[in-house]
């Protein structure tokens, strides 16, 4: 975790968050994810000419599908939640799946000081979550929807990690998972809106394509990242969007933050220290 590295994926957790601001902002989840998904559908194919082909196309088309689960199941945890309960839930113990995975497919073992960065991060975007719910009964099928998001991400996490290893390129591995993936949401919404589509499409249209030129550029920064450094230290630095979201939610949606959740945001901080110690 170099201070480039470290960099580079602190911005992809800001841009992630500003991203899924966007989709919450907007009301109809499906119209957001469209649009998100629908922009870099454009922007995947466009970079196509000058990028390369990936060198292991099981990965990409793996990941692909991962993702389209991802974004149905974070629909559906914005839908039936808050997205500063929502995110939190479902990226907080991520990064702890990931370092199973991780060691046996990637054979990366964390030390000692990379382990315990990572398990207070982990408290930390999961306290974030976790104090939010106190004094309301919380909505079972949300906190699934957002179990499960995160069990997605945690896959994904390492699908992409070694499929963008052996790619030999972060960027064409992006573009072509882009290409692939891109057209799913937006055909489901075609068919299931029919007519009306169009219409309830176009007064987000602005907004929804800059959530998807930040959900690009998140996501290539992450990958870029994951050829650079271990998988496990990386999912949990990019995690802090999680404290970013929780930010956008109390200035913009009015959802609760307070002392807890700034207590679990500075476990998060002590954490990404030990972490960087560890590099």
């Amino acid at each position: 975790m170099t201070p480039v590295v470290t960099a580079a994926v602190l911005l992809a957790a800001v841009t992630h968050a500003g991203w899924n601001a966007i989709a919450h902002r907007i009301t109809d989840k499906l119209v957001g994810f469209t649009l998100i998904s629908g922009g870099g559908l454009l922007i995947g194919p466009a970079a196509l000419p000058f990028v390369p082909v990936p060198a292991a196309w099981p990965y990409p088309l793996c990941s692909a599908a991962v993702h389209m689960a991802y974004h149905a199941l974070l629909m559906t945890s914005f839908r039936l939640g808050d997205s500063g309960q929502a995110c939190p839930l479902a990226r907080g113990g991520a990064p702890l799946v990931v370092t199973v995975p991780a060691a046996g497919f990637a054979h990366e073992v964390p030390d000692g000081w990379a382990t315990a960065g990572i398990a207070l991060s982990c408290a930390g975007l999961s306290g974030v979550a976790l104090w939010g719910l106190r004094g309301h009964r919380p909505d079972r099928a949300a906190v699934g929807a957002a179990l499960a998001t995160g069990l997605a991400i945690a896959v994904h996490t390492v699908v992409d990690g070694l499929g963008v290893r052996a790619s030999g390129s972060s960027v064409g591995y992006v573009a072509w998972l882009m290409a692939v993936q891109g057209a799913v949401i937006p055909a489901y919404a075609l068919w299931r809106r029919r007519g009306a589509a169009a219409a309830r499409l176009r007064p987000h249209a602005g907004l929804g394509l800059l959530g998807a030129a930040l959900s690009v550029l998140a996501y290539g920064l992450v990958l870029r990242a994951r050829t650079r450094a271990a998988l496990t230290p990386v999912a949990a630095l990019r995690e802090s969007s999680i404290i970013v979201g929780a930010v956008t939610g109390a200035v913009f949606f009015r959802e609760r933050f307070g002392a807890p959740r700034i207590a679990a945001a500075g476990l998060l901080v002590v954490g990404i220290g030990l972490m960087l110690r560890a590099g």
